[in-house]
């Protein structure tokens, strides 16, 4: 369309993200500079970096909370075209405009993951940068599987190459063996550790080298002697690599012709859209060196928002719909992002996946069927803004002044309903009570939360019905230490926490049969409800099952609707489910949620006149907790995966500490310097305050990583305690 700034296919929308310390937002930083969208590097160290804007963030130097920018890109090898040529013919894949990069920075921290999924929703592409030391980390798999379920093609980027211990090779092996098999190397590094001086490039041949302010001034030369003959074999490896992915091309290769370096690139683009190839480039952002030859990899290797298939979703009716990437086509968004601010309320987050929204227009929340007018509609510099007046398809953006959205909301053309599939959410694994000071800061805390909640839906709000106690729960010890942070910060709320309790959650472990009966009787009309309930375990479906039409079934619970003849009425099954969820969510044992269950109504009876909804929900709910008290309840707990770095001569300390939390040592790797890693299995319930005690051990030298591993059953004497402490 003639007022569309940058045509579809220059758009890159694409997400950084990596294990925490791995130099991501270092690399952010870089990429703001080279685009011209900052012209002063801003430093983690230095707690002055664009994309790490909260106090928080500054303070501790992580990244909280995901950061978008839009920025502008004019690959390096038109302003080198003419060295570049050597007779390979242009190397200009694409025209000489530049390219406009929507980019989300994400957190590292596993209490924040939320923000990495929730990005990779509805980022098209991704670079996934690791650290030169220590290759794949936890939260670099975690990171990495979520991309694998959103089909997202990424590159990666091996940073911190400048820094003692760093080894491309051995990180290049750690992504070939604990993340896919068809990384590739496009580059290979000049020096090492301090030695560093720049990169090889293994399509063009050339030594590259940046010099100037900040690495900003690439320079081109022959490949020094000393690399020569490991350049041309690791070429050899990626062109065959590739051509395995063209008949023609594989054909010439085999007949010994050369292949040019255009040919080659159009073939790798269409191989990691396909992400049949995942290419790996290295450098050292803190040193400035190898950024900007990766964002020309985001221009020739990631997609466009018309690479990637339709995006799908249902009608209002419930039938499939799809909406293609074109400013044609109806309006469809997705809001997966909400940020409060202080001055002017909530921004909403949005990707534009197909048609154009002006501001002025309205447009259908298909979640609440509300329409509403959209007044302001800003384009992201972290937490700056910028007025626009129209965005369109594959762009991301911001408005304000919207009511009641939440994370996933879908909003479209009034015309053209469509329901995008939503965001998945993770269950927190830990809570904590708090209670406000002073009765204004009980005034404000209600608030305060619920925008808190609405921001991240992985924090969430209860009440406890027996002590009126208010409950938070996140991620983990950091998350909820941060929401109280910013509670204090943003909205003015001072409270008194309780220790942090672990969320875990009941289930059962044979099959049982009781019966509910409510029946009451007290002058007029009474209550009658009569059901008879068989629980068991939940099995997983066998891949391409179909469910029967009498079974409703979502992650931890399954209803099987067995009553023939008409011994419940139709009106009443419902209610028995409800009583059944309602029981769930009050425990077995000790109070915690119900997971994993089968529930089955069998049998039951009913008044004429006494018979009632409510009657019927009291009666399921009787039935579901004794038949579950006959079906050996057990109480589950989250297992933590853990890895702990540290010194050798603290190995034997520290393994006996992780065996007396309960905790499974499945391997101890060794790393440069003397560095020993374990990996190990612990409950989440004994790692609250590990960090101090493994200070401690190890002369403040030791850190450890926790991400979710599994739910598994509590060892009868802990359940026993557990559950005396909940009576």
């Amino acid at each position: 369309m003639s007022d569309r700034a940058y045509p579809l296919e220059k758009t890159r929308n694409f997400g950084i993200i990596a294990h925490i310390d791995a130099g991501k937002t270092t690399v952010s930083e870089r990429i703001l500079f080279y685009t011209g969208e900052s012209h002063k590097i801003g430093e983690v160290h230095e707690g002055d970096t664009v994309t790490d804007w909260m106090e928080q963030e500054r303070e501790r130097g992580i990244t909280i909370t995901a950061a978008a920018i839009t920025c502008f890109w004019k690959p390096t090898y038109k302003v080198t075209e003419a060295k570049l040529r050597e007779g390979s013919g242009s190397l200009a894949s694409f025209a000489d405009s530049k390219h406009q990069f929507n980019i989300i920075d994400t957190p590292g921290h596993i209490d924040f993951t939320i923000e990495v999924k929730r990005s990779l929703r509805v980022l098209d592409g991704a670079v996934v940068v690791f650290d030169g030391v220590a290759g794949v980390e936890p939260q670099s798999e975690t990171n990495w599987r979520y991309a694998d379920e959103q089909n997202v093609p990424r590159l990666c980027f091996i940073n911190k190459l400048d820094r003692t211990g760093a080894s491309f090779e051995r990180s290049y092996a750690s992504i070939l063996e604990r993340l896919t098999p068809k990384a590739v190397r496009m580059q290979i590094p000049v020096g090492m550790e301090g030695d560093f001086a720049g990169v090889i490039d293994l399509l063009t041949m050339k030594a590259v080298y940046f010099e100037g302010d900040k690495g900003i001034d690439l320079r081109h030369e022959e490949i020094p002697a000393q690399y020569l003959d490991e350049a041309k074999k690791y070429r050899a490896l990626l062109v065959e690599k590739i051509v395995e992915n063209d008949e023609v091309a594989m054909n010439d290769y085999l007949a010994g012709k050369e292949i040019p370096v255009e040919k080659l690139k159009s073939i790798l683009r269409g191989a990691c859209l396909k992400l049949e190839i995942i290419p790996v480039f290295c450098g050292s952002a803190l040193k400035n060196k190898g950024v900007q030859l990766v964002l020309d990899g985001v221009v020739d290797y990631l997609p466009g928002p018309k690479d990637v298939p339709p995006v799908e979703g249902v009608d209002m009716v419930g039938n499939d719909a799809t909406r293609e990437a074109s400013d044609e086509a109806p309006f469809s968004a997705l809001a997966f992002k909400l940020q409060s601010d202080p001055y002017v309320g909530q921004l909403i987050f949005f990707r534009v996946y197909s048609g154009t929204l002006e501001a002025g227009s309205y447009i259908l929340n298909t979640r609440t069927g509300n329409k509403e007018r959209v007044g302001r509609i800003v384009r992201l510099y972290a937490n700056e803004r910028e007025d626009v007046k129209k965005v369109f398809a594959g762009d991301i953006a911001a408005t304000l002044g919207l009511k009641d959205v939440k994370t996933s909301d879908t909003f479209c053309d009034p015309e053209y309903p469509i329901i995008l599939d939503p965001i998945e959410v993770m269950d927190p694994v830990v809570s904590m009570k708090i209670e406000p000071k002073t009765k204004a800061d009980q005034e404000k805390m209600g608030m305060a939360l619920k925008k808190l909640g609405d921001e991240d839906p992985t924090f969430r709000t209860s009440t406890n019905q027996e002590t009126l106690e208010t409950i938070i729960s996140g991620m983990g010890e950091l998350h909820l230490e941060i929401m109280l942070d910013r509670m204090k910060r943003e909205f003015g709320v001072d409270a008194n926490s309780g220790k942090p309790q672990v969320a875990y959650k009941e289930t059962i472990t044979s099959e049982a049969e009781a019966e509910g009966k409510h029946i009451k009787q007290s002058g007029g009309r009474g209550q009658y409800g009569h059901a008879v309930l068989t629980v068991r375990p939940m099995e997983a479906l066998v891949e391409g099952e179909k469910l029967a039409k009498n079974v409703k079934r979502d992650d931890n619970f399954e209803f099987v609707n067995s009553i023939k003849g008409g011994i419940i009425p139709q009106e009443y099954i419902p209610a028995v489910e409800k009583g059944v969820r309602e029981a769930m969510s009050r425990g077995i044992q000790a109070g915690f949620p119900v997971t994993n269950v089968s529930v089955e109504l069998t049998f039951g009876s009913y008044h004429d006149v006494d018979s009632s909804e409510i009657a019927f929900k009291l009666a399921g709910s009787l039935a579901f907790q004794e038949a579950c008290k006959r079906a050996n309840p057990v109480i589950l707990e989250p297992i933590m995966k853990v890895e702990i770095l540290a010194p050798e001569k603290f190995m034997g300390d520290i393994t006996g500490s992780v065996s007396s939390k309960r905790g499974q040592i499945d391997e101890i790797e060794d790393r440069p310097g003397g560095i020993k890693v374990i990996h190990a299995k612990v409950p989440l319930s004994e790692m609250f305050g590990y960090v101090t005690n493994l200070r401690s051990m190890t002369e403040g030298r030791g850190t450890f990583t926790m991400t979710p591993g599994s739910y598994e059953i509590v060892p009868k004497n802990v359940a026993e305690t557990i559950i005396a402490s909940r009576k």
